[in-house]
């Protein structure tokens, strides 16, 4: 029995500026499963999130949770379907708090007010993020770091709980730690709560250690795809990247991707 869809993307090319950058991309992630997109820069990876959420002009069709985007107007696609950019633009004078709780905007009656359930929500997520001190002493966007922007952003996003969440570099900005619960956490919701996950990712093995399914993208195409141990491949990858790599296979059976000096080169 086929699993379900929680996102699909059916022949979907976009051109932006004037020059293709996505040719023909066709992946399903089932409920519940992770995709990472992976390949270098100016492969495709944002356009595709980008077609995905329904931000910029592409051919082909995007299903969520086996409904046509296109037949979703903005709320009902909101209750579905989250996505966080890579640099999002934030109100500098907005509280940690107010922001995340937009994300509980499309749960809300016309001109209704938070209730006490929405509120539940956004408590738990700040908890689990580590973002309640900042909300509880009122800090606003413009005076945190890189990395709390990046929690606050991913945490509006998960209190608007969605079937679908598209992440464009979660964990740029996050030092080794967080990134670790960051990534735990979306793992924890997709396994307990059949979230679908699609990210996309230029830390190799942060992908092969998390999604259950890669797409490699390399010119806007798809170059390979597949399991982690399928794609992440020492001669797959220098072609790809044009890069010298080892991959490692833990005995769990999670992989290492590690950058190998050409030869002859000393240290500093």
């Amino acid at each position: 029995m086929t699993a379900a869809a929680g996102l699909a993307l059916h022949h979907v090319s976009a051109v932006r500026a004037g020059r293709p950058v996505l040719d023909d991309l066709t992946v399903t992630v089932p409920v519940g499963g992770w995709l990472a997109l992976i390949g270098p820069n100016g492969a495709g990876k944002s356009t595709a999130l980008l077609a995905a959420a329904g931000l910029l002009p592409h051919e082909g069709e995007v299903t969520v949770d086996g409904v046509d985007r296109r037949r979703l107007s903005a709320r009902p696609l909101a209750r579905r379907l989250a996505y966080v950019a890579q640099e999002p633009a934030l109100p500098p004078d907005m509280a940690v708090l107010d922001y995340v709780l937009l994300g509980r905007r499309p749960h809300l009656p016309y001109l209704g007010r938070e209730s006490a359930r929405d509120l539940a929500v956004v408590a738990e997520v700040l908890d689990r993020l580590d973002l309640t001190d900042l909300a509880a002493t009122g800090r606003r966007l413009g005076a945190l770091s890189g990395g709390e922007r990046q929690r606050v952003v991913l945490g509006r996003a998960l209190a608007q709980q969605p079937r679908v969440l598209l992440l464009d570099e979660p964990t740029s900005a996050l030092d080794l730690g967080r990134q670790q619960r960051a990534l735990e956490l979306l793992d924890a919701l997709r396994r307990q709560d059949g979230l679908t996950v699609v990210t996309a990712v230029h830390d190799l093995t942060l992908a092969g250690q998390f999604a259950d399914r890669l797409v490699l993208l390399a010119d806007g195409r798809t170059v390979a795809a597949g399991a982690p141990a399928e794609v992440l491949t020492e001669q797959t990858l220098a072609a790809a990247y044009g890069a010298r790599v080892r991959v490692l296979r833990q005995p769990d059976g999670t992989i290492a991707v590690l950058p190998v000096r050409a030869p002859g080169t000393d240290a500093a």
